[in-house]
């Protein structure tokens, strides 16, 4: 599958990366409106996840300034956008109406109609179209995933997903609410989506919290209700420019044990009912090079993605909007009608 990654910022360079290590995908274009990345210069990128940039060899690898040129390149079978949020959806109606199967970085859109119009061409289109909610194939997620909806271990009864770093400094649009829909839109996106993916649409929202994105503070604490389980909580955001350190976590209690995960201080881990610790097995392969390598394959096949397809992505933005609109009602929940 030959493929264009548009957007050489961070996760473009992670997306380039993944890329090396896919069998069958051939990277034949790259668009940046920078000319210094088209050299393959990515050393200076910088991410919430740390970890040093990458130099990559693009001398046999065609370069845009601008994703219209791109879009009109008929060797160009597939797209992998890593634009700015708010260039998304346009970007990706674009690239299907130009007949080329689109990967979109997360969040999907910064609407739920933005959202809703992608999937609708893609329809028309007759091409794939998935949103990269990476957490549906990340080592440390997969096996709560599989617990979870393989049901052994009986109903879940309470969940709490947080996720935290500091205030990007990196790229200004970040920062704007209009361009980027600031922490709860480019950080808790991830953990609508995994509530969506394990659980499925809540009845209501509720959130509390505080924004004040010049300087850097935008933090959430949204409950999202639903008939069976006590409690849902995704919790956290932007603390804070350059000093606050990077974590992601869960703990999703189940009726006979605790899922328990810290990226700052525990692995995957299960605590039984009985009174067992269990080491969780998590799969080797990177998930940004296993969620990559599942869209191409849909884009072989002809597939729905059905891991991760564009309706929960669309959810989840619709969810993440409700999260926002909540926290100006100071815990009022809102009926959740997506």
């Amino acid at each position: 599958m030959r493929i264009a990654v548009f957007g050489l910022g961070f996760m473009g360079s992670t997306h380039l990366k993944a890329l090396r290590d896919i069998p069958g995908a051939e990277l034949v274009a790259v668009v940046s409106d920078v000319p210094e990345k088209l050299t393959g210069d990515l050393s200076s990128i910088q991410g919430n996840l740390g970890g040093p940039g990458l130099k990559f060899d693009f001398d046999n690898v065609r370069k845009y300034r601008n994703h219209h040129d791109a879009l009109r390149d008929k060797d160009i079978e597939a797209v992998d956008l890593c634009l700015p949020t708010h260039l998304h959806s346009p970007v990706a109606i674009e690239a299907l109406r130009a007949g080329k199967h689109v990967l979109v970085e997360k969040p999907m859109a910064l609407t739920g109609a933005d959202a809703d119009q992608m999937i609708a061409e893609a329809k028309e289109s007759g091409r794939v179209l998935m949103a990269a909610q990476v957490l549906r194939f990340f080592p440390a997620y997969v096996p709560l995933i599989d617990a979870v909806k393989g049901g052994s271990f009986g109903p879940v009864r309470s969940a709490l997903f947080r996720r935290r770093c500091a205030a990007p400094t990196w790229n200004a649009w970040l920062k704007n609410p209009e361009a980027s829909g600031g922490g709860v839109f480019d950080l808790l996106i991830h953990d609508v989506d995994m509530a969506l993916h394990l659980f499925g649409y809540p009845e209501a929202v509720s959130a509390t919290g505080y924004a004040d994105l010049p300087r850097g503070i935008d933090v959430i604490t949204a409950r999202l209700h639903y008939p069976n389980i006590a409690d849902v909580v995704i919790t956290g955001g932007w603390h804070h420019p350059k000093s606050y350190p990077f974590s992601m976590e869960y703990t999703v209690v189940t009726e006979n044990g605790t899922f328990d995960y810290s990226s700052a201080y525990r692995a995957p881990t299960l605590y039984k009912a009985s009174g067992e610790e269990e080491a969780l097995a998590q799969p080797e392969k990177d998930g940004y090079q296993a969620e990559i390598e599942y869209f191409l394959e849909c884009c072989v096949s002809g597939r729905k993605p059905e891991i991760c397809p564009p309706e929960q992505s669309a959810a989840g933005v619709k969810i993440a909007r409700l999260m926002t609109d909540a926290r100006k009602r100071n815990g009022e929940p809102i009926p959740c009608k997506l």
